[in-house]
């Protein structure tokens, strides 16, 4: 069994040391947690989540990196999109989505009955957030509705993957860190 944590700590590690590159890290780890199969293998949510809490503790601006982890996910849901429209069910066919063909079906009938908003929707759950987009494509969902629901869910999804991180240890530094100190926070 692969062990994700090998992965988090060195590159939590390699962000904290080389803050110049936490941008590009952020990009390609949003971009591979929503490109269809390569998702499986990156924890790409907890990489985030750590991500945020780092900007917080190194003093590195949010806002680009938000910005980054925006536009890999647009683009990770773009290619998995563009990789259904022209394979079709072929893809259905290939590694992993042919040993796993439950997760299709659940995620087909997801996208059936929600439509564009199982796009935007879809994002926020694991496994659905790479195979939707896909499934988009395999279905023809027209371009401009497909993007609206990209776009408009990317950058709340990585939002929600980069600010609890921040918010948290912000949220700390502003804790009190003696009883009495509560007992003033709290009014009593």
């Amino acid at each position: 069994m692969f062990d994700f944590n090998s992965i988090v700590s060195p590159v939590l590690a390699f962000v904290e040391q080389h803050q110049q590159w936490a941008a590009p890290i952020v990009f390609a780890l949003a971009f591979g947690e929503s490109l269809a199969v390569l998702s499986i293998f990156i924890p790409a949510t907890v990489l985030l989540l750590g991500i945020g809490a780092l900007i917080e503790a190194s003093g590195l601006s949010f806002w680009p990196i938000w910005m980054a982890a925006s536009l890999g996910a647009i683009l990770g849901d773009t290619v998995s999109y563009i990789i259904g429209y022209y394979f079709k069910d072929g893809v259905k066919r290939m590694w992993p989505l042919s040993r796993h063909p439950e997760m299709v079906a659940q995620a087909e009938s997801f996208f059936a009955r929600y439509g564009v908003w199982g796009v935007a929707v879809g994002r926020f759950f694991g496994p659905a957030r790479a195979v939707v987009p896909l499934l988009a494509g395999i279905l023809a969902m027209r371009q401009i509705p497909f993007q609206i629901a990209n776009i408009g869910s990317a950058f709340a999804w990585s939002f929600a993957m980069l600010a609890p991180g921040a918010a948290a240890l912000k949220l700390l530094d502003h804790l009190p860190n003696s009883s009495e100190g509560w007992l003033r926070m709290l009014g009593l």
